[in-house]
């Protein structure tokens, strides 16, 4: 039924909207970008393969439930698939262990033997968002932070308005329960297909950002700050890729920009040849006015929409302005954007209630850049009041592993209770990062210890909130245990 459902099974090859069926091998099948272009692929009829190394669930099971053949690690053999291309995530690369062996065997095989291969983001590029006669109206959603949101609030607001889009999102929204589809894209040109646009690079033969491949016609630049220290010397090298993006937008189309962003200002002040609309609190078009979970909407100077809704946070209150302002440019008006928004229920791990034990709540939230945790403290301070927080968070984004941010942690943690670090395989001090916050903050060297210290430490009416970029060892399920 699921097959079924996704087109799989098309008869003769002109029955299918796209034409030419392939056979694609993907390395990293498993990470969230490869294993959305993945369904993408099997929606759109293609025989899809892949591998990882731990595959396991629930990527793993959805894969599969797609009929999608998975192999466990990236052995040289798998070149006797004889895909017609194989898809290269950009976990891939060409290191080698210290007794000198490839870490990827199967991608020096591929290279030795002169075989086709490409990228993910170029793969979904020319074959999902620019296929000759049925080319889509890209809308990509970038941003340092509020990707993910940003861009099932806009894919949300343009299914609510009957316009069918396709998307591909580094999360689940909870109104669609599936991180990708192709939607009226498969069938018919210039239909809408809603992008997450990360900037983090290609692949190991291809150092550009994700987001060049994309070619949007529509662009929302969400907030631009440093990240990714791994890849990115400095804020100016992630400004530049910015501005690649900005390039890439036709005349016609609309690029829309967080005004209050000086970094944004520095990527427009470069070059901009679409149509620029700033959002913001304090400048642009697109104003708002009011708390988060009722405002107006504002464009130049009148209201034209008004926003009711259980989402937390002025972060999600800019997110919403930029969907408005993007829908706008495919023709849905702001009062039926808001309207849409009102019925939106967020993404999975995003201020996500995992349960209610003894009167303490515990929530996820995929936070890990310090704006990002102090947001997304500030959203649920908004909705608890002066009940206490404490946050449990590790860093675990290589941004976060370097050391790179530690000193902002103390301020990204200002309106918890109290702090846990789960400072696990970090090469920096965590307890010298967080002695600013005194007596509020505590260190916890695993996980266990991170869920002793909870279970102490909480008491009816507290909200515990987990912060993380994995799956935290499944810190969440553990407290609710222990605090049962």
């Amino acid at each position: 039924m699921i097959l079924a459902a996704l087109g799989v099974g098309w008869g003769g090859v002109g029955e299918h909207p796209y034409n030419r069926r392939m056979h694609i091998h993907i390395l990293g099948i498993c990470g969230t970008f490869m294993g959305g272009v993945a369904a993408l692929a099997r929606e759109a009829g293609h025989r899809v393969t892949g591998c990882d190394s731990g595959v396991y669930p629930p990527m793993s099971d959805q894969l599969r439930a797609l009929g999608i053949e998975l192999i466990e690690g990236y052995g040289a053999d798998q070149v006797k698939l004889k895909p017609d291309c194989f898809v290269v995530g950009n976990v891939v690369s060409r290191a080698h262990t210290p007794e000198g062996q490839p870490r990827y065997p199967l991608m020096e095989a591929i290279l030795d033997a002169g075989l086709n291969y490409t990228s993910g983001p170029q793969w979904l590029g020319e074959q999902v968002l620019r296929r000759p006669e049925r080319a889509s109206h890209v809308l990509a959603v970038a941003g340092t932070h509020g990707k993910t949101t940003t861009t099932s609030m806009l894919a949300w607001v343009l299914q609510a308005a009957g316009l069918e889009p396709g998307f591909l999102v580094g999360g689940v929204p909870l109104n669609f329960g599936a991180s990708a589809r192709l939607g009226a894209a498969a069938g018919h040109a210039n239909a809408p297909f809603v992008i997450e646009a990360d900037e983090y690079d290609t692949a190991f033969f291809d150092k550009r950002s994700k987001f060049v491949h994309y070619r949007p016609r529509t662009a929302i630049l969400n907030n631009l700050e440093f990240d990714h220290a791994d890849i990115f010397e400095d804020l100016a090298a992630i400004e530049k890729q910015f501005h690649h993006l900005v390039r890439t937008v036709p005349a016609q189309g609309r690029v829309v920009f967080n005004a209050d962003e000086d970094s944004l200002g520095r990527v427009l002040a470069r070059g901009c040849w679409s149509q620029a609309s700033g959002f913001g609190l304090r400048q642009g078009d697109w104003r708002l006015e009011g708390p988060p979970e009722d405002f107006a909407v504002w464009h130049q100077g009148r209201q034209v929409a008004r926003v009711r809704w259980s989402v937390a946070g002025v972060h999600n209150q800019l997110n919403a302005l930029a969907a408005i302002a993007a829908a706008e440019h495919v023709g849905v008006r702001p009062e039926q954007a808001a309207e849409a928004l009102a019925e939106f229920q967020n993404v999975r791990r995003r201020l996500e209630n995992r349960g209610v034990v003894r009167g303490v709540t515990v929530y996820d939230d995929f936070a890990h850049h310090p704006t990002a945790i102090r947001t997304t403290i500030d959203g649920l301070r908004r909705q608890v009041g002066q009940a206490r927080i404490i946050a449990v968070f590790e860093p675990r984004s290589n941004t976060m592993k370097l050391g790179t941010m530690k000193s902002q942690l103390p301020w990204s943690l200002e309106q918890a209770d109290l702090a846990i670090c789960h400072s696990g395989g970090l090469d920096w001090s965590a307890a010298e990062a967080l002695a600013p916050m005194g007596e509020r903050a505590r260190i916890a060297d695993t996980i266990d210890e991170a869920v002793r210290q909870v279970a102490a430490l909480a008491r009816s009416g507290d909200h515990v909130l987990c912060m993380s970029n994995g799956g935290f060892g499944g810190i969440h399920n553990q407290l609710l245990a222990a605090l049962a």
